[in-house]
């Protein structure tokens, strides 16, 4: 009940996110006119090299989407939150898919539904991203990405 809480919670501070991001004209990518937190960002790259260490090596999909829900939620200005987006949206999707070395107690089309919600974000606000492609490689298994209206 617990995970379903803080899923739902990171899942709305994205809407959110994307909504801010629409009423400022942010659809091409991080604004980089901002300011960056030099102390945030480098705590949202500590949690993304972990998250990329629990996804990539350890098949952790539980622990790599919990560090990538906590970048999204306290600093969605990171400079590489297109890479946090697709970390979250792959290890939603390995969960839903019942893979991975943990179980999540999500169920999961709701696990599909946070995998599409974060990798839609990623195809649609970060054109130029080297995780795009990919992105919509694995939007396509589950009904491709979700339009900028639907998000």
């Amino acid at each position: 009940m617990k995970k379903l809480f803080l899923l739902l919670v990171a899942a709305g501070i994205v809407f959110s996110f994307s909504f801010s991001a629409k009423a400022q004209g942010a659809s091409r990518g991080p604004d980089t006119t901002m300011v960056r937190d030099n102390e945030l960002e480098s705590e949202a790259k500590h949690n993304l090299e972990v998250a990329r260490h629990y996804f990539k090596l350890k098949k952790a999909y539980v622990a790599a989407l919990s560090r990538c829900e906590e970048i999204i939620a306290g600093y969605p200005l990171f400079s590489k939150i297109d890479e946090v987006l697709y970390i979250a949206g792959v290890s939603s999707l390995r969960l839903a898919e019942g893979k991975g070395r943990q179980k999540s107690k999500t169920d999961p089309q709701q696990l599909k539904d946070t995998a599409r919600i974060y990798l839609s974000q990623l195809v649609n606000e970060y054109l130029q991203s080297e995780f795009k492609a990919e992105a919509e490689k694995e939007l396509a298994k589950i009904g491709g990405a979700l339009k900028k209206s639907e998000q």
